[in-house]
């Protein structure tokens, strides 16, 4: 379905965006019809289709844009030199590109199991490309005799859950800055790999 001449796309698009990830990560995916992301928008039920196919489809574009941000800016990050190096950048990185995002890793994890099949696929395979990061600095640390973990790809998916689970609890004005924080969690990353 065409727009209509002049409308605003550039300015309601990114605004439906917006209000079906607050509205997603308030409410969950389920409790959220396309009336209420419309209401939000303050457009009618009816124009939302000229911006999205569903919800399904919003909801995958919404993890979809979230991977490939995640993706794009941890191949812009500098990693420095060796695999210790490039451990403690993929580990403050993973905790600031986080907290930067609340509810977009919120939906980012909590609503997969509402995926269509295929979506999930697609965004399952995202995620197995960014946590092929992480499997090869472990990999590069085993064989740099840097890192001494027994399983590669256990520690993997142990490293990204601590480091995720940061957004469980961190709240900005709390006991720790950001910075202090992601200091603590290098000490932890690094004893948790034996280095």
């Amino acid at each position: 379905m065409a727009r209509k001449t002049g409308s605003h796309s550039e300015i309601t698009g990114p605004k439906v965006r917006e209000a079906a990830l607050a509205l997603f990560a308030q409410h969950g995916f389920a409790a959220v019809s396309m009336r209420q992301i419309a209401a939000e928008v303050g457009v009618q039920a009816g124009a939302l289709y000229l911006y999205t196919k569903d919800k399904q489809s919003l909801l995958f574009d919404l993890m979809q844009s979230h991977m490939d941000d995640l993706l794009a800016a941890w191949q812009a990050e500098p990693k420095g030199d060796g695999a210790l190096a490039h451990l403690e950048a993929f580990a403050r990185f993973h905790i600031r590109f986080h907290l930067e995002r609340p509810d977009a890793v919120f939906i980012a994890y909590m609503e997969l199991r509402n995926l269509s099949d295929d979506n999930f696929a697609a965004i399952e395979a995202l995620r197995r490309t960014y946590e092929g990061e992480l499997e090869a600095i472990l990999r590069a640390g085993h064989a740099e005799s840097v890192i001494h973990a027994p399983d590669i790809r256990l520690t993997t998916m142990a490293l990204i859950a601590m480091l995720t689970g940061v957004n469980t609890w961190y709240r900005d004005g709390g006991r720790l800055s950001r910075d202090a924080v992601a200091d603590i969690y290098w000490d932890m990353v690094r004893g948790a790999v034996g280095a």
